[in-house]
């Protein structure tokens, strides 16, 4: 007869399943502070928005101008890419921390949590990036409904098909290596670390596998994943967002050309840019994802994360 953990192993399909299901309440939860932390991570790249503001302030004049549900701009390709980037990025972390399980059942050493969180979630990103240029596509464009212009897209498959017509296949992972080096700094801070600091938890009888102990780890992994990768993020952001002009010519280069002239223009602080906006989303993002996530696990009979 198997094991909780054995069967919890041998159970790949209701993982993925799970895994989309709390993803999606997770990320319609949380979404409008992701985009205002987009927006922030925007701002000052034009002459036109080089006063400085905050989260707050974005946030209130995106609300003013285009009303509430502008905050829910790019929800769809958001939910569309966690379909594919958080099942691939949590299943398969668990299937290769398995393989590093000592034979007596000790656990997995920290270091090797790291790389392995931070490879699971590059190959997810590499699939899933075309989806989140969509969503970052579209959540730049209110920026230009705020100036009074027309956006760039009416919708998800709008974009979608603008963006195949006017700059390839290839188009659709535009900023792919900046995406990839995000998404290995967020996997390697938060996976490791919500794995890690639950295992503390329970070995210090802090508190039990439970909803106590899932939101001191999703705080502790959401901190370590946002110090990481908030830099990479700023970069990924701004290469996703840039059209190539009608003479061919594109605003950055290269992710170093990007990481260059933002520290040269705005200085050092604007890579930490949307730092708090992200924190803020990934601690009640992670805190839905990982309650709900367990919760559903336990309820299909599946071992806990």
């Amino acid at each position: 007869m198997k094991t909780s953990d054995e069967h919890g192993r041998y159970n790949p399909y209701a993982k993925l399943f799970l895994t989309a299901l709390s993803a999606m309440v997770a990320e319609s939860t949380t979404f409008p502070i992701d985009l205002t932390k987009t927006r922030l991570q925007l701002h000052g790249e034009s002459s036109s928005s080089s006063r400085s503001t905050n989260a707050f302030r974005l946030a209130s004049a995106i609300v003013k101008d285009q009303g509430p549900f502008a905050l829910y701009k790019g929800l769809s390709p958001a939910i569309l890419r966690h379909l594919f980037y958080t099942p691939i990025r949590i299943v398969g972390y668990e299937h290769l921390r398995s393989l590093f399980l000592a034979s007596d059942g000790g656990s997995v050493p920290l270091h090797v949590k790291a790389l392995v969180g931070g490879l699971s979630g590059s190959i997810a990103q590499v699939v899933a990036s075309p989806a989140d240029l969509v969503k970052v596509r579209m959540q730049a464009d209110g920026r230009l409904v705020s100036q009074g212009l027309q956006p760039r897209y009416s919708g998800p498959l709008d974009a979608l098909t603008k963006i195949v017509h006017g700059e390839g296949i290839i188009g659709l992972w535009k900023g792919v290596v900046p995406n990839v080096q995000r998404a290995f700094l967020v996997n390697m801070g938060e996976l490791a670390c919500y794995d890690h600091a639950k295992r503390f938890v329970l070995q210090n009888q802090i508190a039990g596998d439970n909803i106590f102990g899932h939101t001191f780890a999703s705080v502790i992994s959401g901190l370590c994943a946002t110090a990481l990768s908030c830099p990479a993020d700023v970069v990924k952001t701004r290469m996703m967002n840039q059209a190539v002009s009608k003479e061919g010519i594109a605003k950055y280069n290269s992710s170093y050309d990007c990481l260059v002239k933002t520290v040269k223009v705005e200085g050092l602080r604007a890579l930490w840019k949307g730092f708090f906006p992200t924190w803020a989303r990934l601690g009640p993002w992670q805190f839905v994802f990982w309650v709900s996530y367990e919760k559903f696990r336990k309820l299909a009979g599946l071992s806990s994360f």
